[in-house]
């Protein structure tokens, strides 16, 4: 009975997901250029990139930063997040014909803020001066390429469309044996949390954002009072953007084809670090909801798998079934990525990954050490 119970509600919500969740599995909703925008209604835009030992990346991030083909004003502001390897001087050596860039000292970060939003909030105070009232603020990070038509095509779909907030998921390294096993169902994983529909819905309350690429209307930002309000937020980008929502804003989550990561997982330890410094704080450090989550993720991965190896009649058929709907809902992902669909097998395995990365997470957090990132230590205490 219980067999059948369980089985039976595996399957439903598989059913669920895939048919009343946003379209989650989707890969479809990205950008390319239109250029429908009037050269003459190009907007003020500077980009921020808070930096923080990122001597490897930051000189072919601003490249590609300053190599934007736009017609309106552009600013770059690179913070030097207390670094000590010479970031900042890199920065400083980018060649900038055109006089886009601006490199800031970091300042030493204030009690109750997190180093990345402290190193993003003194950004925006120089960005500010640059963009008039009626300009665009675009986040971004130091590992991240950027196509020369990236910020065109985003300010001219805020434009278009009368959004306060873009953002996109930018495509992920995927070289490693571990980034192509378990990098994808990151992006999968995501978008089951934050559903791209949901949050392009006005009438949906569901709000996210992807950190690699957000781009945000001065006057928005400026009415919610800036990134200050989610000074102490360890997941950032959807905290903005849940400020933004409420604030009546306009939000556009989707996938781009435009902008890279280069930012390397060589191993399953670094993909299980990213997971781990944040899946507690996204549970809110409940262990209610933490028991829950495992018991969800349990019913929705692990049974089915257990019901279609040794159960019998139906509670095998459902739990294959289940098995079935969960492979076919990850193909666009893996296509996304252009790896074989074969890999959809392994999902059940690679969610167990994840769920034991999250209960790390947890742990690492009862036992004091937190969240650790760029060589600084977070707990409940220093960011809320």
């Amino acid at each position: 009975m219980i067999r059948n119970l369980m089985a039976v509600s595996a399957l439903a919500a598989w059913g669920k997901l895939l048919f009343a969740h946003g379209r989650f599995w989707r890969t479809g909703t990205r950008l390319t250029p239109v250029n429908t925008v009037s050269a003459s209604v190009w907007p003020d835009v500077a980009v921020v990139v808070p930096a923080r030992d990122e001597a490897e990346s930051i000189q072919p991030c601003l490249a590609t930063l300053l190599q934007q083909d736009y017609k309106g004003r552009l600013s770059v502001i690179v913070v030097d997040d207390g670094s000590t390897d010479g970031t900042g001087d890199l920065a400083r050596q980018v060649p900038d014909p055109h006089g886009r860039l601006t490199v800031v000292t970091g300042r030493e970060r204030p009690e109750g803020w997190s180093g990345k939003l402290w190193a993003v909030h003194q950004g925006e105070m120089v960005a500010r001066e640059k963009v008039d009232a009626d300009g665009f603020i675009l986040l971004t990070d130091a590992d991240i390429l950027h196509s020369a038509l990236h910020l065109e095509t985003l300010v001219e779909k805020a434009q278009r469309d009368g959004l306060d907030m873009v953002s996109e998921m930018v495509v992920l390294n995927c070289e490693s044996a571990a980034e192509r096993l378990l990098v994808p169902a990151f992006v999968y994983f995501f978008a089951m949390l934050y559903p791209f529909e949901k949050v392009n819905d006005p009438a949906s309350e569901v709000a996210g954002a992807a950190g690699g690429t957000i781009l945000v209307r001065r006057a928005m930002l400026e009415r919610i009072g800036g990134v200050e309000t989610v000074r102490g937020a360890l997941i950032d980008d959807c905290s903005l953007a849940s400020d933004i929502k409420r604030a009546g804003g306009k939000l556009y989550l989707g996938h781009s084809t435009l902008a890279w990561s280069i930012r390397p997982y060589r191993g399953a330890g670094d993909i299980w670090r990213m997971i781990a410094r944040t899946a507690y704080v996204q549970l809110r450090y409940s262990p209610v909801i933490l028991l829950c989550t495992i018991i969800g993720m349990g019913l929705v991965w692990l049974a089915p798998v257990y019901f279609a190896l040794f159960g019998r009649g139906r509670v095998r058929v459902m739990g294959g079934a289940s098995l079935f709907l969960a492979a076919v809902s990850f193909l666009p992902t893996l296509s996304r990525f252009k790896l074989s669909p074969l890999r959809a097998l392994a999902l059940p395995v690679v969610a167990a990954f994840y769920m034991a990365a999250t209960i790390g997470s947890a742990v690492d957090h009862h036992r004091g050490r937190g969240v650790q990132w760029k060589s600084r230590f977070y707990t409940e205490e220093t960011h809320a």
